[in-house]
């Protein structure tokens, strides 16, 4: 076997952590996929004889390319996140790209999207691949204090732990996942067990067509209706939007609509559905956990 061979076997061994650690950092596979095999190219030219742990470089590598990229996109400004996909979609690709999701946290993907770079960086690398605060100073090029201080602030935007922080009770969070259990299995009579006989459920236009009304009133009425978005429920995960608890609709990891629950003496007056661009991007999202 020769230096080449072996050193590519070595980092084989390893493709899978790197995959993990670059889908978590961008969030799509097919981005993930790309970054370590560009990491693989840089790795290749200079080969490892002078280095003592071959995963902690091979992390290292991989993480500069997408810290690169994730700078990019922020220049660009896109929107970080997974790939776009069809309802449709039934590729492997697609297929993997759910399963990533679901391993890793719908509500987490859409969370971390909304960092800095170096704070996702430093957030994951850290607190997920246990990553020394050296080693991710020395990829930032910032302070092991300052790394520190990055993964501290970001922990506490993704969990809403700022001091000024407000947070949902434990019982409003168990009611908002009642109401998504129930929406995904089309149980009807566990909804109107937890809806205010008059909610009030409105949405953006951009989510439903022409002949959806964007303000509807009525348990009944909500009940019926929710028989159409059974499968969108699918891709929900009880999260905190400003305060209050909520549901983000996140298919592969990509924020596509938010659920702002109104909840009142046990039972949910107002369900507002978010869609619109603006809006969307207005709503601050923490995890409920």
């Amino acid at each position: 076997m020769t230096d080449q061979q072996a050193l590519a076997a070595r980092f084989e061994e390893d493709r899978r952590h790197l995959r993990a650690v670059a889908y978590r950092l961008l969030g799509s596979v097919h981005d993930a996929d790309d970054a370590v095999q560009t990491a693989w190219l840089k790795v290749s030219k200079r080969g490892i004889d002078e280095v003592g742990n071959p995963t902690a470089w091979f992390t290292t590598v991989t993480a500069h390319e997408c810290l690169d990229r994730l700078r990019e996109r922020t220049r660009r400004g896109e929107v970080l996140g997974g790939d776009d996909l069809l309802p449709e979609a039934v590729s492997p690709a697609a297929d993997e790209q759910v399963t990533m999701a679901e391993s890793v946290g719908r509500a987490l993907l859409v969370v971390l999207d909304r960092l800095s770079p170096a704070q996702r960086v430093a957030l994951v690398l850290h607190d997920a691949f246990a990553v020394p605060f050296d080693d991710i100073a020395t990829l930032l090029d910032r302070t092991p204090t300052a790394a520190k201080k990055l993964a501290s602030r970001a922990r506490e935007q993704i969990r809403g732990t700022e001091p000024s922080a407000v947070r949902p009770t434990a019982e409003h969070l168990d009611l908002a996942r009642t109401f998504l259990a129930a929406s995904q299995q089309g149980d009807l009579e566990a909804l109107l067990e937890i809806l205010h006989p008059d909610v009030l459920r409105r949405v953006d236009r951009v989510l439903v067509g022409g002949r959806v009304p964007t303000e509807l009133r009525g348990a009944q009425e909500f009940v019926e209706e929710s028989k159409m978005f059974a499968s969108v429920a699918q891709s929900g995960e009880v999260a905190v939007l400003d305060g209050v608890a909520g549901i983000v609709i996140a298919p592969a990891g990509r924020l596509k609509s938010v659920l702002r629950l109104d909840i009142r003496d046990g039972r949910i007056h107002v369900i507002d559905i978010i869609g619109d661009p603006v809006r969307l991007a207005a709503v601050r999202i923490t995890l409920a956990d």
